[in-house]
Parts: C-alpha cells; sequence; structure tokens
C-alpha cells in the first residue's frame, strides 16, 4: 500500500508540472502582424461609431505611429480585401492608389493551401470570411490615412500623395460626420507632410486657413489644434515670423487639445518669441514644449529640435545649461555641435566661438538656429569681461583688446562702458590713463535676489496647479461618499426617533442618583 500511495503522489507532481508548464506556454501573447492589426483596428473604429464612444478611435491613433512603420502595398491590399466585399466600388477606389499584385503573389493566393491549426494539423482553419458590407465611412479614412503615410516613404510617390490627400480632404468634407474628426485631425498632419515633402508647402496653406476658420465655427477643437499647429509650422518653415505671431494673437489654441499638440505649439511659440528677443516667454514655452512632449525614445527627432533650441535660449539669457543634458543618450550626438558653443561662452574665448561657429555652420543653419548663436557673440565678450574684472583690480583697455580678440581699443572701451552700464560688472574707466578700475563685486542679498526668489515661486506654483488639473480621479468616486453620508444620515434620524420614543433613556445606567 506506501509503494502505490507512492505512486500515486509522484503522478500527481508530475501532472501539477505539466499543467504548470502548459500554463506557462499559453499566457505568451502571439503579436499581431500588421495586416491583423488593420483589422482589428477598423472593428474598433466601428464598434466607436456604434456605441458612441471615441475614445476607441482615439486607442487606433495611438497607435498609428508604429503601425505605418510596418507597412508596405501587401500589406495594405490585404487589409483592404479583407474588411471590403468583392464588388465594392470603396475597395477598388482605394487599391487604384495601390500598384498592382505581382502575378507571382497572386498565383501563390490561389495555389495556397488552406491553413492548419497547431492543435491538430488534420483540421484547417476556415477562410477568412468576406464582410457582406462596406464599414463605416470613417474606416475608409482612417485606410487612406495609412496610404498616405505609405506613400511618404519613396520620393516618386510624392505627387501621388497629394493627389490622394486632395482627394480624402474633399470626400472627408463632404461626408461632414463629426465623428470623424479625430482621424480628420490626423489627415490635415498627412496633408502637410505631402507638401512639405514634395516642396510645396507655400500652396497648401490657404487650404489650411479655409479649413482652421471651418473647424473654429464647429467648435472641432482637435481639428483645429492641428491646423493652427500646420499653419504655424508653415510660416516658420519660410522664416514668416511676423505672419506667425499675428495668427498667434488673432486666434486662442483649444484648451482641450492633447499633449502632443501642445507641444508643437509651444515649441513654435518659444521659436517666435526667440526671434522677438523675448527669452524670458521662449525659455518658458519651450520649458512646457519639454515637458508635454512624447518620451525621447518615441519622438526623438522632436525632442531634439526642442535642446538644440532650449540650450541656445538657455545661453543667450546668461545662464550655462546643465552639462548632463549632453550626456542623454538620444541628445549626446545631436548636440555634440551646442556644446562647444557652451564651452566657448563659458569660457569667455571669443577666438574659440568664432572658430566653432565656422565649422558647424551648415548644421547651424539646417536647425535654423544660425541667426540666434551669432548673437552670442556679445554674451562671449561679456563673459570674458567678467571673468577678467575677477582677475585684475585694474587691467589696460589695450591688454582687455588682445585677450578677448577684439579689433580696436575703442571697441574695447565701448563694449567695457556697456557691461558697467548693464551692471554686468562694477568699475569705472579711467579715460586719461586707459585702463580699468574693477570694484568689489554684488553679495548675494538685494532686490535683484528676491525677483529670482518670485520667479521660482511663480514657477513652482504655476506646476503644481497644472498638476492639481491634469490629475485623474476614478469614475463614480463621490457617489460611495454619498451613500456613506446617507447612511450616516438614516442612523442620526433613527437615534433621534428612538429617543423620543423613550427607548433610549439619557439617565439609563445611573441608578437611583
Amino acid at each position: 500500500m506506501p509503494d502505490v500511495n507512492m505512486v500515486k503522489a509522484i503522478d500527481k507532481k508530475e501532472d501539477k508540472d505539466d499543467k504548470k508548464e502548459e500554463k506557462k506556454v499559453e499566457h505568451k501573447p502571439v503579436p499581431l502582424t500588421p495586416t491583423q492589426e488593420i483589422k482589428a483596428n477598423v472593428a474598433l473604429i466601428e464598434r466607436a461609431i456604434t456605441d458612441l464612444e471615441p475614445r476607441f478611435t482615439l486607442r487606433v491613433l495611438r497607435s498609428l505611429t508604429a503601425l505605418r512603420k510596418r507597412i508596405n502595398d501587401k500589406v495594405l491590399r490585404d487589409a483592404i480585401e479583407e474588411n471590403y466585399p468583392k464588388d465594392s466600388a470603396v475597395k477598388d477606389s482605394l487599391l487604384s492608389w495601390l500598384p498592382p499584385a505581382p502575378p507571382a503573389e497572386q498565383s501563390m493566393e490561389v495555389d495556397t493551401a488552406p491553413e492548419t491549426t497547431e492543435t491538430n494539423a488534420s483540421t484547417p482553419l476556415p477562410p477568412p470570411s468576406k464582410p457582406a458590407s462596406d464599414p463605416v465611412p470613417e474606416a475608409e479614412i482612417y485606410l487612406r490615412l495609412l496610404i498616405v503615410h505609405h506613400l511618404h516613404s519613396s520620393k516618386d510617390t510624392y505627387s501621388k500623395s497629394i493627389e490622394l490627400s486632395h482627394e480624402t480632404v474633399d470626400k472627408m468634407q463632404s461626408m461632414n460626420r463629426r465623428s470623424m474628426d479625430p482621424i480628420a485631425a490626423k489627415i490635415w498632419f498627412a496633408v502637410e507632410r505631402s507638401y512639405e515633402l514634395g516642396g510645396e508647402l507655400a500652396d497648401a496653406r490657404p487650404m489650411f486657413l479655409a479649413a482652421q476658420r471651418t473647424a473654429s465655427l464647429r467648435h472641432d477643437d482637435d481639428t483645429q489644434a492641428s491646423l493652427i499647429n500646420r499653419l504655424l509650422r508653415g510660416y516658420l518653415h519660410y522664416n514668416l515670423y511676423d505672419q506667425a505671431d499675428k495668427l498667434v494673437s488673432k486666434t486662442s489654441f483649444p484648451a482641450s487639445a492633447s499633449n502632443p499638440q501642445f507641444a508643437r505649439y509651444h515649441y513654435s511659440l518659444g521659436r517666435i518669441k526667440a526671434v522677438q528677443l523675448n527669452y524670458t516667454a521662449a525659455h518658458t514655452n519651450l520649458q512646457q514644449a519639454i515637458r508635454r512632449a512624447p518620451a525621447a525614445k518615441t519622438a526623438p527627432g522632436f525632442y531634439q529640435a526642442v535642446h538644440k533650441l532650449f540650450v541656445i535660449v538657455e545661453l543667450l539669457m546668461g545662464d550655462i545649461p546643465d552639462r548632463g543634458l549632453f550626456r542623454h543618450p538620444v541628445l549626446e550626438k545631436a548636440l555634440s555641435a551646442y556644446f562647444d558653443i557652451v564651452k566657448a561662452v563659458r569660457t569667455g574665448s571669443l577666438s574659440e566661438f568664432q572658430t566653432t561657429l565656422n565649422k558647424h555652420a551648415a548644421q547651424f543653419e539646417a536647425d535654423k538656429t544660425y541667426t540666434l548663436i551669432v548673437r552670442l557673440r556679445q554674451n562671449v565678450i561679456k563673459t570674458g569681461i567678467r571673468r577678467l574684472s575677477l582677475s585684475y583690480s585694474r587691467i589696460s583697455l589695450r591688454d582687455i583688446c588682445l585677450k578677448l580678440h577684439l579689433d580696436s581699443e575703442e571697441d574695447a572701451e565701448y563694449i567695457v562702458g556697456k557691461a558697467i552700464r548693464d551692471g554686468v560688472i562694477e568699475g569705472r574707466i579711467v579715460h586719461e590713463k586707459g585702463w580699468m578700475e574693477c570694484g568689489g563685486q554684488k553679495n548675494g542679498y538685494g532686490p535683484e535676489a528676491s525677483e529670482v526668489f518670485g520667479r521660482r515661486i511663480g514657477y513652482c506654483l504655476d506646476l503644481h496647479n497644472e498638476s492639481v488639473k491634469a490629475m485623474r480621479y476614478p469614475l463614480n468616486a463621490h457617489r460611495k461618499e454619498l451613500a456613506a453620508a446617507q447612511d450616516a444620515r438614516e442612523r442620526e434620524k433613527e437615534l433621534a426617533k428612538e429617543i423620543q420614543e423613550g427607548d433610549l433613556d439619557d439617565d439609563e445606567g445611573l441608578g437611583d442618583y
């Protein structure tokens, strides 16, 4: 008998181990193919329209960035074939924008045997059923959006993407469906990208202005935010800063816009304010853009562009950026030229600054920061004068001219006088003897320190208020509190009723006293 019991126990352990292994194998998720993902997204869009739940459409659009990198002609053809019936006119119009399937692929579709399941190799899987009718119009616009992004992958199809964008916009505006608003915002981005790649971005501006007016009248916040960013990007692309500033002053950016749209808007505002010499406002807007931007690995291009401008604005404000910023894995290579500029400004070496500027001039012009970096020459000179005032109690203007590599002593005299007047250094110029006498340094107290603390406190309060606004609370949490308060009121009523009826005496338990 003991041997039989031991055998049963061993069999039970083996069964448990087998079940654990089966569970481990079952829990591994199988990634969807791009075609299956598109089909699932179309189903989510139909569910959003049927249940009047826009969050399903937003879920589909969140996966757009990763999905458009995996699509090709075959994936799009298969997705269109699986989501539309055989004799659909919409399917034919969508397939007309894609190259026809090669003969080898068509023969493979005819000759391929039906797939079998892993559990039973003899039972084939049923072929995917064709839908009986066309999906909702939002699904068609979504598939057109994927095709437009796919046409951006080759220079030969840029003109074709512009034609498809025009046709999609006309179709979208003729439908006039409010459930299409989230997808419409993405369509306008694809339209702008098509014109930008084709070198015709200025031609799209009248269409964007008309669409922005329509979206504003319809209170379509998603489309309005997207179109304002499209217009600002077009103005800044051609250095039309005055027109961009007028657009900002004449329009109001929707408060309900998404964080990526807000990040683009604040970045555009930062560029406008930096060109207008309003460095404090530019610094604030760029900080907001960095905070609202997607993760560095999700959108590395935007993350790098914002930090390039942010570094230059900090230098123009007289601050030195944190060294750890240039060690970020996403920013280290992109900001290498800007790190050399920071070192030149920090040391106050005008010759090093000019050498670095000439060396990386092509990159700065491509980043559209060259004109801002040229303004740093005065900051470099001021830094050099500040270092000299700390090192010498008296120094001749001739030595200042030689150390800062200035053209003449007259230039040195003018620059030193301006630095004294602006409060950069304390001292005076002795014109008769041709030198500068440096005074004592300021302490850390006074109205300037209080202003700095005031700005810091204001920034912390703004950050706290925005964090409170961004907090999310569980749905119907207030109902539990209401139910608890109602129970407490009922208990009080019962207690008062018992006291009135005499069931509960206040003197109970006191005896004869």
